[in-house]
C-alpha cells in the first residue's frame, strides 16, 4: 500500500495544479514539495535544474512512500521526466503547455504562449508548437518576473497592474485571441493578467487536463490495490524559513503540516 501523492514545483505556481487535482479528489492524501530556495527554475541551468529536482523528488518519495509523482511545473516538466522515470517505478505525470486546445479554439489561428524564459526555449516546446499548432502563427514570450509576481500574490501582496500591464506590453500590442499560460504560477495571477489583456484574449492552461490524468492512473492504482486512501496534507519548503504570508496561504488551502525540508528529513 501506498502513501500520499506527491506534488512539485519550483515554488507555490504548483498550487494552480493542486487546486485542480483536489477539486477531483478532495479526500486523497497530498504533500506539496517546493523548492522555493532555487526559484524561478526558468533561469537555472538545464544540468543543474534536472540533478536538483531528480534529488529532491526521490528523496521526498522515499520518506513518505508517495504512490504518485505530479511535476507541477512546466520548466521541470520539459527536462526531467526521463532522468525520473529511469529512477521511480511509480506513475509520474508532468505539464505540457496548452498548445493544442489553443491550436483549436482559436478563431484568428493567433495564440501565444507565456512560460517562462527557460521553457520558452526548449526543443520541447518547439516540438508541440509544431505537432499541434499547424496553421496558427505562434508568439512567445518569456517572463521571470510573473513568477515572483504571483509568489508575492499568494504571500498575501497586492498585485501592481501598472507594472504587471508593462510586463505585458508585448502580448498587448499583437492581435493574439488566446493565450496559454506556460507556467504554473501564471494561473494565480490570471485574474490580473485578464484585466490587463481584456476579455477578448482567451487564457488557457492545463490544470484540469492534469487533474484528469491523475485520476485517471490512480484508478489503475486501486484496482492493483496499491494505495491507501487518506487525507493527510503536508507542504514542504527547501529554503530555512517562509514568510508569514505564505504559510497562512498554505493553511487556508487544508496543509496541516508546514515545514522546511530540513525538519522534514529529521522527523
Amino acid at each position: 500500500m501506498s502513501g500520499p501523492i506527491l506534488i512539485f514545483d519550483s515554488g507555490i505556481g504548483g498550487l494552480s495544479i493542486f487546486d485542480e487535482i483536489r477539486k477531483a479528489l478532495p479526500d486523497q492524501s497530498y504533500c506539496y514539495l517546493f523548492d522555493n530556495a532555487r526559484l524561478p527554475y526558468g533561469e537555472l541551468e538545464e544540468s543543474v535544474l534536472i540533478a536538483g529536482c531528480v534529488e529532491l523528488i526521490c528523496e521526498q518519495v522515499a520518506r513518505i512512500n508517495a504512490c504518485m509523482v505530479v511535476v507541477a511545473c512546466n520548466s521541470a516538466s520539459t527536462l526531467v521526466l526521463p532522468a525520473l522515470r529511469e529512477q521511480l517505478s511509480i506513475p509520474i505525470v508532468g505539464v505540457v503547455p496548452a498548445i493544442k486546445p489553443a491550436a483549436q479554439l482559436s478563431k484568428a489561428r493567433h495564440i501565444g504562449l507565456l512560460a517562462t524564459p527557460g521553457t520558452i526555449k526548449r526543443s520541447y516546446t518547439k516540438e508541440l508548437i509544431e505537432q499541434f499548432a499547424e496553421g496558427c502563427k505562434v508568439e512567445l514570450f518569456g517572463s521571470s518576473e510573473l513568477v515572483m509576481l504571483a509568489e508575492a500574490k499568494l504571500a498575501g501582496e497586492e498585485i501592481d497592474l501598472v507594472k504587471l500591464a508593462q510586463q505585458l506590453k508585448p502580448i498587448q500590442i499583437t492581435n493574439l485571441d488566446t493565450l496559454v499560460l506556460g507556467c504554473t504560477h501564471f494561473p494565480i495571477v490570471a485574474k490580473e493578467i485578464q484585466q490587463v489583456l481584456g476579455q477578448e484574449v482567451t487564457l488557457l492552461d492545463s490544470g484540469k487536463a492534469v487533474a484528469q490524468r491523475v485520476c485517471f492512473l490512480l484508478e489503475e492504482l486501486k484496482r492493483d490495490a496499491k494505495i491507501n486512501q487518506q487525507s493527510d496534507w503536508s507542504a514542504i519548503y527547501t529554503t530555512t524559513t517562509i514568510n508569514e504570508g505564505l504559510t497562512t496561504r498554505l493553511a487556508e488551502k487544508g496543509f496541516t503540516t508546514i515545514v522546511s525540508r530540513s525538519s522534514a528529513n529529521l522527523g
